[in-house]
C-alpha cells in the first residue's frame, strides 16, 4: 500500500520571481519550491540565477514548456541523477571490495 507524502499533499503556490531583468510569477507546489531552494543553495546560486538558468534551458528545447512544468522537470532529472550516482558509487565500492 502506499502512502501520502510526508505533511500531506499541496496544492500550487504562486511566487514571484525576477528573471533576466523582469518579474514573473511561478506556480509550484511546495515540495518543488524546497527543491529548487536546496538546488540554488547546493549550486551557491540566488534562486532566481538558477531559475534563469533553467529558462535558458528551456527556451532551447525544441517544444518549450511552461517555466513551471521546466523547473519541474529538471528538478526531477536532479533527483534521478543524484540517486543514480549514489547507486553507481555504492556498487563501485562494492565492485572494489
Amino acid at each position: 500500500m502506499i502512502a501520502s507524502p510526508p505533511g500531506g499533499f499541496y496544492g500550487p503556490l504562486k511566487r514571484s520571481i525576477t528573471i533576466a531583468g523582469h518579474q514573473t510569477s511561478i506556480s509550484l507546489e511546495p515540495v518543488f519550491w524546497a527543491a529548487l531552494e536546496g538546488e540554488a543553495q547546493r549550486l551557491a546560486l540566488p534562486l532566481s540565477a538558477l531559475v534563469a538558468q533553467i529558462d535558458v534551458l528551456r527556451i532551447a528545447a525544441d517544444a518549450p514548456p511552461n517555466l513551471a512544468s521546466a523547473i519541474r522537470s529538471w528538478l526531477f532529472a536532479q533527483a534521478v541523477d543524484g540517486r543514480a550516482t549514489a547507486i553507481g558509487a555504492e556498487m563501485e565500492q562494492k565492485h572494489q571490495a
